[in-house]
């Protein structure tokens, strides 16, 4: 903005500079050539008494002095045909005075100041004085210069004036920027000072209430959050006593470890809800231990509904650049859906396998089939959150995979995470 606005000035300045010292510069030169004129002219018109009343010899005298002082040729035509003085063959415009007109004329000399002097008894004599380009032109150029330079200064002098004024506009925009920047990077303190026109500042009084409303909103989802952690924890409890007190056990074990599980998966869900900054470092796990673990938790629950797994899990370890905890719920989430979107009886395969510098993770079932939009964060058919594919999406992505649907091998649904490895993070 700087750059623009001083360009700018710097236009207009040369354009306003050039329509007013052009025509000062074209009206000194004029000035200077009307001046030299008018000195010829009065030394001519000196000579008139002289040319018109004295002898040869007196008129010889007085125009050699007159060229001495002056420095420019002085000429006397007599009618009788003498030249006194610089002697110089008669011209056109002294032809032309001999008739009795006096006039001024350019030359290749220079500009000639003819007079018709009347009066003699021989004729009409005629006096005639050159006058020099370079008297012409005296003072022109050093006045040129002169104006040249003030333009310059004038312009500096507006480039100068713009570029406090640009200051004065942009400093609060970087300052906007800046703190817009610090807002982004969860920086929610970050206010600005309200500076420059009334229109930024505005800008900025909105942009600080922003920030303020934004600050409040985190409130109250953290307030809502540690609800939620105190109203699940108390379930939880109660489902664990319940566990415990079962006659078998196998299946008490069993329950056990799945509240344990959910109470660790709420624990992590509030601990990323209060998370006001990316954790440090890379994240990695084994792919193929987790998969493993999750189809054999959710394999209890496939056999009570009389679902066939078929499970195809490459040798590990198989390193992803995820979470631990978040591949697990993108794994848990693509299962559940199996399950809740699927009658009961229908058989599935999970597959596992290196791909590549990818770990591709496939779920076909032989139901239905994935219903268009889908992935849709928020969105669902049958009912449900609609938020289980796009926690997978979003585990792909953050290892720089993608998450992709397909029609499986038996009709029904096919989901493929592919997940890249923790050294080589790539944008989805």
């Amino acid at each position: 903005m700087r750059a623009r606005l001083a360009l700018l000035v710097a236009a207009v300045s040369v354009l306003t500079l050039i329509a007013f010292l052009v025509p000062l510069a074209l009206l000194v030169r004029t000035v200077a050539e009307d001046r030299a004129t008018v000195r010829a002219t009065a030394d001519a018109q000196s000579l008139v008494p002289v040319v018109g009343t004295a002898d040869a010899a007196t008129i010889r005298l007085t125009v050699e002095q007159l060229a001495a002082e002056s420095g420019r040729p002085v000429s006397v035509f007599l009618p009788d045909g003498t030249v006194l003085g610089a002697q110089t063959p008669r011209t056109p415009a002294v032809a032309l005075a001999a008739r009795g007109q006096s006039l001024t004329g350019e030359s290749a000399a220079g500009r000639e100041v003819v007079i018709a002097v009347q009066g003699r008894a021989d004729g009409t004599g005629v006096i005639r004085i050159v006058v020099p380009q370079h008297e012409l032109t005296a003072g022109v150029t050093r006045a040129w210069l002169v104006l040249a330079l003030l333009g310059v200064i004038l312009v500096l002098i507006g480039l100068l004036v713009a570029d406090r004024l640009a200051r004065t506009l942009v400093r609060p925009i970087s300052d906007l920027s800046a703190v817009s920047h610090r807002l982004a990077n969860a920086e929610l303190d970050a206010r600005v000072t309200p500076a420059g026109p009334p229109e930024l500042r505005e800008v900025a009084g909105a942009l600080n209430h922003l920030a303020t409303r934004i600050q409040v909103l985190l409130v109250q989802e953290r307030e809502q959050v540690a609800d939620l952690s105190h109203r699940l924890r108390t379930p939880l409890t109660a489902l664990r006593l319940e566990a415990e007190s079962l006659r078998d056990p196998e299946d008490a074990a069993r329950i056990t470890a799945a509240a344990d599980g959910l109470e660790r998966a709420v624990t992590g869900l509030i601990r990323q809800a209060r998370w006001r900054h990316s954790p440090a470092g890379p994240a990695a796990s084994d792919a193929a231990a987790i998969v493993a673990d999750r189809v054999a938790f959710w394999s209890v629950l496939a056999e009570d509904t009389g679902r066939a797994v078929t499970l195809d899990l490459a040798p590990g370890p198989l390193p992803v650049g995820v979470a631990a905890d978040d591949l697990a719920a993108a794994v848990d989430a693509l299962l559940g859906n199996v399950f809740a979107h699927t009658p009961d009886g229908t058989s599935f395969a999970v597959r596992l396998a290196p791909d590549a510098e990818e770990v591709v993770l496939s779920v076909a079932d032989e139901g239905p089939g994935m219903p268009v939009g889908a992935v849709r964060r928020g969105a669902s058919a049958a009912g449900s959150t609609g938020l289980g594919l796009d926690i997978a999406r979003r585990a792909a992505q953050t290892a720089g995979g993608r998450l992709e649907l397909r029609t499986g091998p038996r009709g029904g649904a096919q989901v493929l995470l592919r997940l890249g490895p923790p050294t080589s993070p790539r944008q989805a």
